[in-house]
């Protein structure tokens, strides 16, 4: 799992009220991505491609246990770097297979607009602009195999564990 491209940076203690706020709290998935970060940067999922990285600072990812990261891979985001991610957000983001890992002092590395290369198997964080290279910590074997998988019910199924979805 590698990805390179352009990164959008936030800051520490992110919480998931604001990546999926109370209003888009029972919508569609597809429905909740107007809603992700409106509070705090309105308009920002109009300027989000497909495969952009999400940079974040300390504690990504606090609040409350609803499924956010499944938002952020909605909205097509590639994956998401951050200097901590705070543990319910990460199972969430595992079991979405939303990749994400922690790199201290990845909010520094970049700037906004920046090209990233994430190396999820290395566990490398590049800056291609600067060149500077952040070593991250890898995803343990047992939940990058849910990632893989494309998530916790999909490689349920694949392991015979649950039905197929109808």
């Amino acid at each position: 799992m590698k990805f390179t491209a352009r990164v959008w940076k936030f800051g520490d203690n992110i919480n998931t009220d604001l990546i999926l706020p109370n209003v888009a709290f029972y919508l569609t998935p597809q429905e909740q991505i107007k809603y992700i970060f409106r509070a705090n940067r309105p308009g920002w999922v109009d300027l989000v491609e497909p495969g952009d990285i999400l940079i974040g600072g300390k504690n990504f990812g606090m609040g409350s246990s609803r499924p956010a990261a499944r938002n952020l891979k909605n909205l097509g985001l590639a994956c998401l770097v951050a200097h901590s991610i705070n543990g319910l957000f990460y199972r969430n983001a595992v079991n979405f297979a939303f990749p994400a890992m922690e790199c201290d002092g990845v909010e520094a590395l970049f700037d906004e607009g920046d090209i990233a290369e994430v190396d999820f198997e290395s566990g490398a964080v590049k800056n291609l602009r600067r060149g500077q290279i952040l070593p991250a910590r890898t995803i343990p074997p047992q939940l990058l195999k849910i990632v893989e998988a494309g998530g916790i019910f999909p490689l349920l199924e694949q392991e015979g564990l649950i039905a197929p979805k109808a």
